[in-house]
């Protein structure tokens, strides 16, 4: 019998030094009400950024274009098993 793996199969990772952050265009949801207690979203290409609109100086997570559509489909659908 196989030991099943424990590694998810989207990574989420807190954004390397190497991925350029200092021109990514920040959005938050327009439900926020301008009110900074909501996450930004960032598209960076290859990855998608998501920070904390409270406390922007720490690093954001760094998802793949795969795993960022996993999550929106998943928050909007519901899980898929």
């Amino acid at each position: 019998m196989s030991t099943p793996s424990t590694s998810a199969p989207h990574d989420v990772t807190t954004a390397p030094y190497d991925v350029g952050l200092a021109h990514a265009r920040w959005r938050k949801s327009s439900y926020s009400g301008g009110a900074n207690d909501c996450v930004e979203v960032a598209d960076l290409g290859e990855h998608a950024a998501v920070r904390d609109s409270k406390d922007i100086g720490r690093r954001p997570l760094l998802f793949s274009k795969a795993a960022m559509c996993a999550l929106v489909t998943g928050i909007a659908f519901g899980p898929i098993w």
